[in-house]
């Protein structure tokens, strides 16, 4: 995979502009400075690869947009070594941002042709070995592996997904968005304070792809 000084340049020029807003923690931005977006995107989009933009991927789902991907990873607080589980691998370029920042990642993938070629990327750019790869139902995450400390959604839910908080440990944050298909979504932190209780933040408004039940 080639990563030329013209990419370079064009994502100096987009992490830059993310800098400029202030909003996002300046070790994501250092890990997303470093990481070639357009390896992650079908050949037609690579030349845009670095405008903040969202982008289909296959099976109908997208890559989020740059500052998306900044915004929840500056909200998730991952610190390294943390267990981190990711429901919706897509393309893969969350999970290799979730590893780079030290997390030990764990991630679901309901669409197998999205799994398979997460996995082949990831292998590409020599960034699988701290990943662990799952196909199957994001809703029931990886309970022979829990608890995580943290937990990212990144598809829009109806509601929080109790079995997903049940495998979040006490003082562990969860990012996730809640809303209908046809509305603004709300992107929430969940604290679990103590096993039986949380505390949500509202951190603004988003729109993510819906959060579909089994393996497609």
């Amino acid at each position: 995979m080639q990563d030329g000084f013209r990419h370079r340049g064009q994502r100096k020029r987009l992490i830059d502009r993310l800098r400029q807003q202030g909003e996002y923690h300046e070790r994501v931005l250092s890990v997303m400075a470093n990481l070639p977006r357009h390896a992650f995107l079908d050949s037609s989009f690579a030349e845009w690869a670095y405008r903040d933009e969202a982008f289909p991927i296959d099976c109908e789902q997208t890559i989020s947009q740059p500052s998306t991907v900044a915004w929840q990873s500056s909200a998730l607080q991952l610190l390294p070594r943390q267990k981190v589980l990711e429901v919706g691998t897509g393309s893969g370029y969350q999970a290799a941002v979730l590893s780079l920042l030290g997390g030990r990642v764990f991630t679901i993938e309901r669409h197998k042709p999205l799994y398979q070629k997460a996995k082949l990327t990831l292998k590409k750019l020599r960034l699988d070995r701290g990943i662990r790869f799952y196909l199957r139902d994001g809703h029931r995450g990886v309970p022979e592996l829990a608890p995580f400390s943290r937990i990212l959604v990144t598809a829009g839910a109806v509601e929080v997904p109790q079995v997903l908080v049940d495998q979040l440990e006490v003082g562990g944050l969860m990012v996730i968005p809640i809303g209908g298909e046809e509305d603004d979504q709300q992107l929430l932190r969940i604290t679990k304070v103590a096993a039986d209780k949380t505390v949500q933040e509202e951190l603004g408004l988003c729109r993510f792809v819906p959060f579909r039940r089994g393996v497609a």
